[in-house]
């Protein structure tokens, strides 16, 4: 009996064999059907056919080839690494940055993530990805290590005209650095004169950046020196219920900025 590394070896080295076991654990086809949806040479379907008869993950029933149970169990195991692979590769050149500490869910669920990361000719692109969803959110909850000038200006612009809600709790630092510039704190008080918006300190370290925005979670990824290295997006369920989570975690735990004898004027 062949090893299971062999066996997986073998699915592997034939994108068809992977293809012709996932569309018969699907459900039941003839050869021709399998040729027409594969491309794969009536040849080729003859060996591939033979080798998963002689492993029982394939069964013969009149015309149709379909999957066995452990046919399907092999093609659902197959795919799922495929899946883990696939977004290993995506993650792989900011995985060294992202807060998986506070990151409970499963990385899969990545999987089908937006991932921008900046370029030599539009550095700035994870940031102007969120100012994107920022310009259509109705909603929004955040929780930050930063308050950057774009994001504060839109924020406050939109919660001004009642297009938003807004609620976000920062790291002293950060707030600290919009009062230290007059502008930025001046926009920082319009934003908490708007009627739904509201801001929070918290006084111990944030080691995240995510962001809420509607249906959207958002990940903002930097290094310990703090440049920016990447943005995440998603609206898959799981990291939406972490990400409301999270901030709602964040937000029961910060101060309201006087509590917390923090001083606008």
């Amino acid at each position: 009996m062949e090893s299971a590394l062999e066996e997986i070896e073998f699915l592997a080295l034939s994108a068809n064999r992977v293809e012709v076991l996932r569309l018969l654990a699907a459900g039941g086809r003839s050869r021709n059907e399998l040729a027409a949806e594969t491309g794969a040479s009536q040849a080729t379907l003859g060996r591939i056919l033979s080798d998963f008869r002689e492993r029982s993950w394939i069964d013969r029933e009149g015309s149709e080839y379909v999957a066995t149970a452990t046919g399907r169990l092999v093609a659902t195991g197959f795919t799922d690494l495929q899946e883990i692979i696939e977004t290993e590769q995506r993650l792989r050149g900011v995985v060294e940055y992202l807060p998986t500490a506070e990151m409970t869910f499963d990385l899969k669920r990545l999987s089908d993530a937006t991932i921008t990361m900046p370029t030599q000719t539009r550095p700035n692109a994870p940031l102007s990805r969120l100012l994107e969803l920022l310009e259509d959110a109705d909603e929004v909850w955040t929780v930050s290590h930063a308050f950057n000038e774009q994001t504060l200006t839109v924020v406050q612009e939109r919660a001004e005209t009642d297009e938003q809600t807004f609620r976000g709790v920062f790291s002293r630092s950060a707030i600290d650095a919009l009062a230290a510039d007059t502008e930025l704190r001046n926009r920082l008080q319009d934003l908490l004169g708007a009627d739904d918006a509201a801001v929070r300190i918290r006084d111990g370290s944030v080691p995240l950046a995510v962001m809420l925005l509607d249906e959207v979670v958002y990940l903002l990824v930097r290094d310990e020196q703090g440049v920016l290295r990447a943005s995440i997006d998603t609206d898959d369920e799981v990291v939406r219920s972490w990400a409301r989570e999270t901030v709602e975690d964040y937000w029961e735990r910060a101060e309201a900025l006087e509590e917390a004898g923090f001083s606008l004027e």
